[in-house]
């Protein structure tokens, strides 16, 4: 599969086939994965050659996505509770107020607006979320109106709906930008402004389709600036969606300012231009500005959605628009994305039919959900809310492991490598460098990762167990353990995890840059791969000394031919939020399953934990104590 990686260096490498370490060359000094990238840092789009490489990875990214948003497992779907009230008709449209509830006690509010003298319908529905205006979805600005877009699709025939980003208007339950914070506790149970976002959009489709006079499969979504993020992203994650327009955000040079658009793992191995061609073969128009980031569209980034639409059959559904303007939502910009729904959901080629008529936008109060109005007594706070999301995400878990271990893998398998963002290669990716002395180097082309690695050969030739040995200062504190398992005629392969000691200020970094941990996990998983092709190994175990115990304990999942797995638990308190923060810190990592769902998914294969103490329950038995070196070297021997 082919995957972006954004690398500004790549270290020379001689490849050796995986059992001939003979030949020498310069131990690397430098792993360019260590390079901190954040929103504005520039991207291009990866070659895809072929139809089949391209949807192996839409399969991926929409895997990705979910999880990155916490939506994986899929959560269960709540009654929508909806409220229609306070019609008003006007010329060609009325407009409603509406709430309802996408969580229970969490609510969706905003305005509906239908097509008048139409007859019944089914009409086609369109999805309007608005960008970071100052008054949300009420915005009605010459570069921008939200009630004036919808009003001009309601006089078309479509059944239009603009709801409130979170914390603005009518969406009471915290200020935006406030809840959760970027990097925080609800990151590692998957909870972010991100993913309450889209899963509110999601909840609209449900909505919308739930309304006797919407064709259900005539769907379409835009949205400009925030609202742009949220319509590619939606397209991305949800089929039912049929026709996309995101506006003035599809870009290789700037992803995205706001915590709304920021998801933990998110970014760290896409960009917005690939979300959004993951549209295909759906029609999408991508609607850009020569005067903010996305002037470069008809040159760069539409030619990269466009590729992804030809290798698909469907060069003919993408098409792009660039006005010489600010960053909008104009009367320009409306009525191209008028054409195009008008084509693909219409289907109506004539683009004078869309022309955009004068309209009078309704005075706020006839729009504001709550005026005059009691907000629910059922209304979540955000520690309410992130007290039944915690919970939900356990009883998901302890009912998959409950349904027996083929469902729990199908859940639980990619939750947990997409918290990791973790690959497996196959071995034959894998280069290993000879650097004199049995010291190797091992990487994965094209990923960035040089892993410093010491190979110690038993006295005894042919074909022999093997075991990797992770210690958390690097091979050279390994060496006395590794004697010892040459002594006892295993092949020992000891390696240096990633630990670069960057600075992390940043509050997005981990949208876009992976954490150690992360990245100790593919080294540890990369190794593994390497051994796992030497003809010369029958069968390989896995050993994490002191803190690196946790590193193996979440690579081994990704490991399945692994014989014996002996791990330090190092006391680690597995139900505590501070403790993941302070020394494991992987976003999304909790609601993924952790440690409970990593040991699940080893299955029955032989699995030491010690050094346990009383808060480290995933599950199996665990030995309390810390073993010695002997007592690990007589456990993997016997």
């Amino acid at each position: 599969m082919k995957r972006l990686l954004f690398l500004t260096t790549i270290l020379a490498a001689t490849v050796v086939p995986a059992a001939d370490t003979s030949k020498s060359s310069v131990l690397p000094t430098a792993d360019v994965r260590g390079v901190i990238r954040d929103l504005n840092s520039p991207r291009s789009m990866p070659h895809y050659h072929s139809r089949a490489d391209w949807l192996a990875h839409a399969a991926w990214l929409r895997e990705h996505l979910l999880v990155s948003c916490g939506l994986w497992p899929a959560p269960a779907k709540c009654p929508l509770n909806t409220q229609i009230f306070g019609r008003i008709e006007r010329d060609g449209y009325s407009v409603e107020k509406v709430f309802f509830e996408s969580w229970p006690g969490f609510y969706v509010s905003g305005n509906l607006y239908r097509p008048l003298g139409r007859g019944k319908g089914p009409f086609p529905a369109m999805l309007n979320p608005h960008g970071h205006w100052k008054v949300g979805r009420l915005a009605d600005e010459e570069i921008g109106s939200l009630p004036g877009r919808c009003i001009g699709f309601a006089r078309q025939g479509y059944v239009a709906f603009s709801w409130d980003m979170i914390g603005y208007n009518d969406s009471f339950h915290w200020p935006h930008r406030d809840f959760p914070p970027a990097g925080g506790r609800e990151w590692l149970w998957g909870l972010s402004l991100f993913g309450l976002q889209t899963w509110n959009s999601i909840r609209v489709i449900d909505f919308l389709q739930s309304l006797p006079d919407v064709d259900p499969n005539r769907i379409g979504c835009t949205g400009e600036s925030g609202g742009g993020t949220q319509t590619f992203i939606l397209t991305a994650v949800d089929d039912r969606i049929k026709a996309a327009a995101p506006a003035v955000m599809v870009s290789a040079i700037m992803q995205g300012g706001c915590l709304c658009e920021n998801g933990p793992n998110l970014r760290q191995d896409t960009f917005n231009v690939e979300v959004s061609a993951s549209a295909a073969p759906r029609p999408q128009l991508l609607i850009a500005a020569t005067g903010d980031w996305t002037r470069f569209t008809m040159t760069h980034e539409f030619p990269a959605v466009r590729s992804i639409y030809r290798l698909l059959g469907a060069a003919d559904k993408a098409s792009a628009v660039r006005f010489d303007a600010p960053h909008n939502y104009n009367k320009g910009s409306r009525e191209a994305a008028y054409a195009f729904f008008g084509k693909w959901l219409l289907a109506d080629n004539n683009a004078s039919h869309f022309k955009e008529k004068p309209f009078t936008v309704e005075p706020k109060e006839n729009l504001l959900v709550w005026e005059g109005r009691e907000k629910p007594a059922n209304a979540q706070t955000a520690e309410s809310l992130a007290k039944m999301w915690t919970a939900n995400s356990d009883k998901q878990l302890a009912d998959a492991l409950a349904d027996g271990p083929a469902q729990f893998r199908k859940l639980y398998e990619p939750a947990l490598r997409h918290a990791l963002s973790l690959e497996v290669p196959a071995a034959k990716e894998i280069v290993a460098e000879d650097c004199g002395g049995g010291l190797l180097a091992l990487g994965w082309p094209g990923r960035g990762d040089r892993i410093p690695a010491k190979l110690t050969q038993p006295k005894v030739g042919g074909k022999r167990t093997a075991t990797l040995v992770v210690h958390p200062k690097g091979w050279l504190a390994a060496e006395p353990f590794a004697a010892k398992l040459a002594d006892a005629g295993q092949l020992v392969l000891a390696i240096d995890c990633f630990n670069h000691g960057r600075k992390t200020e940043d509050k997005f970094f981990t949208t876009y840059n992976k954490t150690d941990t992360q990245l100790r996990a593919q080294d540890i998983v990369t190794a593994l791969t390497w051994l796992h092709g030497r003809k010369d190994v029958s069968a390989i175990n896995l050993v994490g000394l002191d803190d690196a115990g946790l590193w193996c304990l979440l690579a081994r999942p990704f490991a399945p031919f692994v014989k014996k797995t002996a791990a330090d638990a190092g006391q680690f308190n597995l139900a505590n939020d501070d403790a993941y923060q302070k020394k494991l810190y992987v976003p999304v990592l909790r609601r993924a399953g952790d440690f409970r769902a990593a040991v699940a998914l080893i299955d029955n294969a032989p699995l030491l934990i010690h050094n346990a103490g009383e808060a480290f329950k995933p599950g199996v038995k665990t030995r309390k104590e810390k073993l010695g070196e002997d007592e690990l070297v007589a456990w993997l021997t016997k």
